[in-house]
């Protein structure tokens, strides 16, 4: 996945890239994902689990907005886009991962794995 900075949106805009056939990922559940982000500001690569090898697991209800609406509904086995506003980001920032107030956020999720409690 390439983004070519400054990119940001409006709102927050999900795209599946490739349909899994597995079940549907509940608004609570707990899921198992690789991921790589993206800042829209200048189109680096902030955080990749590709690069830890290993995915990584966490509950939708415990991440940010742009996580949870971008996993939420699609079916396991996916492979989805997220480009994600500030708000549903990180608004306040974070510095140790270069993200500024008011960056757009792209990630790339494939969706491996859920458990819907």
């Amino acid at each position: 996945m390439k983004v070519e900075g400054p990119f940001s949106v409006t709102e927050t805009q999900v795209q599946t890239l490739q349909p899994g056939d597995g079940p549907v990922v509940a608004d609570t559940a707990a899921v198992t994902v690789c991921y790589m982000g993206v800042n829209g500001r200048d189109g680096s690569v902030f955080d990749s689990s590709y690069e830890r090898g290993e995915p990584v697991e966490f509950p939708l209800d415990g991440v940010v907005p742009g996580f949870q609406k971008a996993i939420a509904g699609q079916k396991v086995g996916s492979t989805v886009a997220v480009a994600m506003t500030s708000a549903d980001g990180y608004p306040e920032g974070q510095p140790a991962a270069g993200i500024q107030p008011g960056d757009s956020l792209v990630f790339a999720i494939k969706i491996l794995e859920a458990s819907n409690g």
